[in-house]
């Protein structure tokens, strides 16, 4: 759907008309208009919160006279009624995939994907945070990851440093990096240092930022954390082989203390894991 070609002129050169330009097929079918527009807005104006982003949908959608200007919030309230108050997931893992994919389909680069795809973090923290959901952890970038291009992993890293750095500075829910920091660029891992620390007595949802994490880089340190651990303690291999169990490379993991995840979530639609 498009406003006619009389609307688009009134708004040449606005906001307005850049959002419109980009095609409703672009974006999820399942989505309302208003849904829509609001995923566009928050592409096209990085930084913009859920609340701004629909209000100004709602403006939008007035301007070109449809009805029901924001569908979505009825959409949000049936499904937040039909959610069953004792099956909410404790702890929901999101892989944030397929942004790459999604801005070839719609004629972008790699790094329009990649803006639109942080773009949703904050409404999707905002859903779980509504429904009582406890931990959050974003898969943003995996270890594999680190081995693209430059092209491509420099402005990555720039979009996440930016998206968390915005998280921050909300002081709304209390972030904690997981992953191999070692692996990335001094200046990533220390904003991602300083996110965890300005948010540290937050009394908010936990969210894991998980930059570059994979599977088995974590059971790896997790491992190499317990030798240390038992060797300060002076116990030799011997004595450590001899107790050694599930619980204590859980005590070892980045996500230590934390509830396992309930629901793993991957937006590109794909079902696999891919070393979560």
């Amino acid at each position: 759907w498009k406003p006619s070609s009389e609307r688009m002129r009134q708004f040449r050169g606005s906001s307005v008309a850049m959002i419109f330009q980009e095609p409703m097929t672009s974006l999820n079918p399942l989505f309302t208009v208003g849904e829509q527009i609001v995923e566009m807005i928050r592409a096209h104006r990085p930084g913009t919160d859920g609340k701004a982003a629909r209000a100004l949908a709602v403006e939008m959608l007035r301007k070109v006279r449809l009805p029901n200007p924001c569908p979505m919030a009825a959409y949000e309230a049936r499904m937040v009624k039909a959610l069953p108050k004792d099956r909410i997931p404790r702890h929901i893992g999101v892989m944030l995939d397929g942004n790459r994919r999604w801005a070839k389909g719609v004629g972008g680069d790699s790094t329009h994907g990649y803006r639109a795809g942080a773009a949703n973090i904050e409404p999707l923290l905002e859903w779980s945070e509504e429904v009582g959901v406890g931990v959050v952890t974003l898969w943003l970038l995996s270890t594999d990851n680190l081995n693209r291009p430059a092209h491509e992993l420099e402005p990555l890293l720039e979009i996440i440093e930016e998206a968390v750095g915005a998280l921050a500075e909300q002081r709304r829910w209390r972030l904690h990096p997981v992953g191999a920091l070692d692996l990335l660029p001094s200046s990533t891992a220390a904003k991602l240092k300083a996110a965890e620390e300005a948010t540290r007595d937050v009394d908010g949802m936990l969210v894991n930022v998980a930059v570059p994490y994979g599977g088995r880089r974590e059971i790896a340190d997790a491992v190499r954390s317990l030798l240390h651990e038992y060797a300060a303690k002076g116990a030799s291999l011997e004595e450590l082989a001899g107790i050694i169990d599930v619980e204590h490379i859980a005590d070892h993991l980045y996500t230590k203390g934390q509830p396992d995840p309930d629901l793993v979530i991957r937006t590109s639609g794909e079902q696999r894991l891919g070393g979560f």
